[in-house]
């Protein structure tokens, strides 16, 4: 089994096009199954996993670490 994923909105005419890879033989049997993700949801759920990372330790370790290099850069760059 392989899966496929294609991520698209839907157009004012409700109409989908799905592109099969050319490695898929002609006729060959497949399942097409439609998941629809509310915006909200979506929304939501970046809100909650933005909220979690600021109590991620790797998170606010990486975050760090670049803020560390950028203010390095500036500094180089503020010399020129």
């Amino acid at each position: 089994m392989e899966a496929i994923k294609q991520v698209m909105r839907i157009p004012k005419n409700h109409e989908v096009r799905i592109k099969v890879p050319q490695h898929v033989p002609e006729n060959e049997l497949v399942e097409i199954i439609l998941i629809i993700r509310k915006k909200t949801e979506d929304y939501k759920q970046k809100i909650d996993e933005l909220k979690e990372a600021m109590n991620d330790k790797h998170f606010l370790s990486d975050l760090k670490e670049v803020s560390e290099e950028f203010e390095t850069l500036d500094i180089e760059d503020w010399g020129k």
